[in-house]
């Protein structure tokens, strides 16, 4: 014991607060195993703090010296300790911050402006798959990768549709949303989770039974960090054939991209559901023009079928590509996941275990959706636009299929029919810092003003998983919080916002959950 106080009183002197030390007192007095607490509980005075901290920050923008820093990181090992951190956080009124391996590109789950903690769930991993059922239980902290991997282990004719971005956890990537290069045909990944075990505010385990379908429904895109900690999601997994095809065909405005992006935006939600197509643009050297910029869409494939189907497909549909079985590449559903990932061609399946993220740059990105097909003229100013940013990407990803079919209400993910696509916009930078970081995000956002003509209005909707604080951000305490919350709530969540609040004011009632993009709870 005198071994923990000693250990309390280390981050007690660095911060200066007797919340910290009050709430390691708690769970010394815990059903936590006294020898299991030097393991769980990370402060500024431990070896491994640093690396703790640094390993799932995705964002180089919030991993500076002048980044407000955690007062502690908790990294449980087991559910019932999650259970025993939140009874204890919440006796002493500490702030936790529930980081499960998102892209968090604002950095909600791991920043602050006053203190607090994280709770992080990156040791809750295992994967427990039953093939006959075709169901798996996954735990929040497993990444993506990880589960592709096991669930190819176990089977080559099944998947999950989720990102391709491998080095996600699950639980940050399922809780708002989650989707990948199967939403056409399988739809979300919230659309394919069956049950759920979260601890609440009061420190309950309770599954979907316990929970009630009210909160079930607001965990599936809700949005992390506001109704309780999910420990694992139950999945259905789909099935998938031997063979997938992919293909990248680039195309610059001098090899017409103009008119081949403008007529992707009149047949990408009407292929086949097992078809989808994205469109990556960005500005370029021209190879023509040398000293000049241009234009370059690459549209980047998965197709659940064969490369001859597919080539029929696209000489009917969508001709303007000039696709040839060529530029088909046929392989197994998880080499198409590395596809997908960037990596080299016959890089083994195994480089999808590594936890690591491979960029560290800083970076922001916006999101919006296109329900009516933007002209070719104006698509000729927006590419004379991106050409004048030179830094401005956009990622053109396709609905329809699936996705126009599921009810907008089914689940707290609202973007469901009547969206064409969705833009995600991309800038990266090397250098961060307080200039350098304005100056990036600066274009990015009159890059994203440029684009109000285009995209959809009353409300101008966002991805929730591309969290963006210029859309609004609530202090979740003020007697404003609710109102501030509106502004980003209904771009998220469109006329589901409202469901949201009730459950969150029914089950958390004091707002323990929170962060400065949370749903808020009604004040009385």
């Amino acid at each position: 014991m005198l071994q923990l106080l000693l250990f309390s009183f280390c981050y007690f002197n660095s911060f200066h607060t007797a919340t910290s030390y009050l709430f390691s007192d708690c769970l010394a007095n815990s059903k936590i195993p006294k020898n299991q607490l030097k393991n769980i509980i990370h402060t500024q005075c431990s070896t491994n703090y640093t690396t703790v901290l640094d390993d799932y920050i995705r964002n180089g923008r919030f991993n500076t010296s002048t980044t407000h820093k955690p007062a502690l990181i908790i990294t449980p090992f087991q559910e019932s300790e999650v259970q025993e951190i939140v009874s204890c956080a919440k006796k002493v009124n500490l702030h936790l911050k529930i980081r499960s391996g998102g892209h968090d590109y604002e950095g909600l789950s791991y920043t602050s402006k006053t203190t607090f903690a994280i709770l992080d769930m990156f040791n809750l991993r295992s994967i427990d798959l039953n093939i006959k059922e075709e169901t798996a239980w996954v735990q929040a902290g497993a990444t993506l990768g990880e589960l592709y991997h096991k669930i190819w282990e176990n089977s080559k004719v099944h998947a999950f549709p989720a990102g391709v971005c491998l080095t996600l956890g699950v639980g940050g990537h399922i809780s708002g949303g989650g989707y990948g290069t199967m939403l056409r045909k399988y739809g979300t990944s919230v659309d394919n989770v069956v049950d759920a075990k979260i601890v609440d505010a009061n420190g309950r385990i309770m599954d979907r039974e316990c929970m009630g379908e009210d909160l079930f429904w607001a965990i599936r895109g809700g949005g992390g960090g506001s109704f309780g900690i999910v420990l694992s999601y139950k999945i259905n997994l789909v099935p998938v054939p031997k063979n997938v095809t992919v293909f990248k065909v680039r195309r610059t405005l001098e090899q017409n991209a103009t008119d081949i992006v403008y007529s992707w935006q009149n047949i990408a939600d009407k292929f086949e559901k097992e078809l989808f197509v994205r469109v990556f643009l960005q500005a370029v050297n021209s190879t023509t023009t040398p000293g000049k910029m241009t234009a370059r869409a690459s549209f980047i494939a998965m197709y659940l079928g064969d490369s001859d189907k597919l080539v029929s497909i696209m000489d009917e549909k969508f001709p303007e590509l000039g696709l040839k079985k060529e530029d088909c590449n046929e392989m197994s559903w998880i080499k198409s996941t590395l596809f997908w990932a960037d990596f080299p061609e016959n890089t083994p399946e195994e480089a999808m275990l590594n936890r690591k993220s491979r960029s560290s740059l800083a970076f922001k990105m916006k999101s919006d959706y296109v329900k009516t097909p933007i002209s070719k003229g104006n698509l000729g100013t927006i590419f004379d636009k991106m050409i004048e940013s030179k830094i401005v990407w956009m990622m053109w990803n396709p609905y329809g299929g699936r996705m126009s079919e599921i009810p907008e209400t089914e689940t707290a993910f609202p973007h469901r029919a009547g969206n064409i696509y969705k833009i995600q916009y991309l800038t990266y930078w090397n250098e961060t810092g307080p200039a350098s970081d304005k100056a990036n995000i600066d274009i990015v956002r009159k890059f994203h003003d440029f684009m109000t003509p285009f995209v959809s209005k009353n409300p101008r909707q966002a991805f929730l998983n591309y969290r963006d604080i210029d859309i609004g951000s609530t202090d979740n305490v003020g007697p404003n919080a609710y109102g501030e919350a509106r502004v980003y709530g209904e771009k998220y969540f469109n006329g589901n916002f409202d469901r949201l609040v009730q459950v969150k004011t029914k089950v958390d009632p004091t707002n323990f959950f929170r962060n400065e993009q949370s749903i808020p709870v009604l004040k009385n």
